[in-house]
């Protein structure tokens, strides 16, 4: 078990069998238990729950960070740079079409970070990122 606190994230889907495809074999997180209406997941060591719920997933509202409209509604993971690289690679061999692409964002500055928007089959907005040093994850 990780030192840090692992964190618990519940989200709407409209289709459990397109959540199952789109976590497990495009992203790679292994699926925990499950119902009819729920299936959790491995994600990057957090769990997180995929919620049958049609109609209430998905977002509208984007704010501009950095020159980029950035979902508002969103969760992601905090990777190391060569995690990072080595998902983006695969999402791209398995086109997945990124919301906003790998790129560096706040470059020279104190937060700069390494980051990328897609979105599940649901329209649930998730962001990965990386940092060269973990001291930059809440610098201003």
């Amino acid at each position: 078990m990780t030192s840090r606190p692992r964190f618990h994230l519940a989200f709407p889907v409209n289709d459990l069998a397109e959540a199952r495809a789109f976590y497990t074999d495009v992203l790679g997180c292994p699926e925990g238990r499950a119902s009819d209406d729920w299936v959790d997941f491995d994600f990057f060591g957090h769990q997180i729950v995929a919620h049958l719920s049609p109609n209430a997933a998905g977002h509208n509202a984007h704010n501009l960070v950095d020159g980029d409209a950035v979902p508002v509604r969103h969760f992601g993971a905090i990777l190391d740079m060569a995690a990072w690289r080595a998902l983006a690679q695969r999402l791209k061999e398995k086109n997945v079409t990124f919301t906003i692409a790998p790129d560096i964002r706040f470059e020279g500055q104190p937060g700069e970070q390494a980051t990328f928007f897609v979105c599940d089959p649901s329209g649930n907005a998730l962001e990965f990122k990386a940092f060269d040093d973990d001291s930059r994850i809440f610098a201003r």
